[in-house]
């Protein structure tokens, strides 16, 4: 491995063996959020989900990585309808017509696999499918545009146009990151941006392109449990997450459903 940059931003190149670990941790990733798409229907709890989440990838070989991170307590995060990222699994039962952004890290041999998409409990509402279906498109646009020599800001600018096409709005306050051996990681990633800017692209960079797109203003706040994150006008919010290595032609996913499970309302 080498590092680029002279300052605080330093961005690890990886190897090809490297790839083959991203791989194995972004399958199991993957994989558990296949498992997971049968079970999210309404009077499931957010726990019943995290727990089923927790035994998959203890049972194949991971740790999950959220579980004791910074005080963490749960193998997952389920954020639901204005939820926008890091809900805390519990009590709370599903609904009909409810959305789910489920997120899962799993460690395996020393790789993070990082990946989130979003579930429906029931029926959505036309608003929620077309809010998940641009979320989902505008996380493909942005990695699209990743190649050798592009930019983060190419990237961003992608996701931005087609979400604000569409009338909905990108989140500021949180972006993707870089991965590896590590959770989080230079660069980030923001969702939004001008083409060009940022640093460039190389052949071996880990990250992820993890858009949150609220139906209303991009405003959130922090709830005081100190991880949910909400919109202030309380407008629906949507996710996914995809972790990609940065390869000599283009990009590669490291997180495809191996089921094909790719959007919402075909899970389950």
């Amino acid at each position: 491995m080498e590092q680029q940059g002279g300052d605080s931003r330093r961005i690890t190149i990886h190897g090809p063996a490297d790839f083959e670990g991203m791989r194995k941790a972004g399958r199991l990733a993957a994989l558990t959020l296949d498992m997971i798409a049968e079970h999210v229907r309404p009077g499931v709890t957010t726990g019943e989900i995290d727990q089923l989440c927790h035994d998959f990838m203890v049972a194949h070989g991971a740790v999950p990585a959220t579980l004791g991170y910074r005080g963490y307590t749960k193998s997952s995060c389920t954020s639901v309808n204005h939820v926008v990222c890091h809900g805390i699994p519990g009590d709370r039962v599903l609904a009909d017509g409810d959305i789910v952004n489920i997120d899962v890290t799993a460690i395996l041999d020393g790789w993070y696999g990082d990946t989130s998409r979003m579930f429906v409990a029931g029926t959505p509402s036309t608003k929620a499918r077309l809010l998940m279906d641009v979320t989902y498109e505008a996380m493909m646009k942005g990695i699209a545009a990743i190649k050798p020599g592009a930019t983060l800001g190419d990237i961003g600018h992608a996701i931005q146009v087609l979400v604000e096409r569409h009338r909905f709005s990108v989140v500021r306050d949180f972006c993707g990151h870089g991965i590896g051996r590590h959770f989080h990681a230079p660069p980030n990633v923001l969702h939004f941006g001008r083409p060009g800017e940022g640093p460039k692209l190389r052949a071996g960079m880990f990250f992820t392109v993890e858009p949150m797109v609220n139906a209303g203003r991009p405003e959130v706040k922090i709830l005081d449990d100190g991880w949910t994150a909400v919109t202030r006008d309380r407008s629906l919010s949507a996710q996914f997450e995809h972790m990609i290595g940065v390869t000599e032609t283009g990009v590669e996913i490291f997180t495809l459903s191996p089921a094909g499970l790719h959007r919402p309302y075909t899970a389950g």
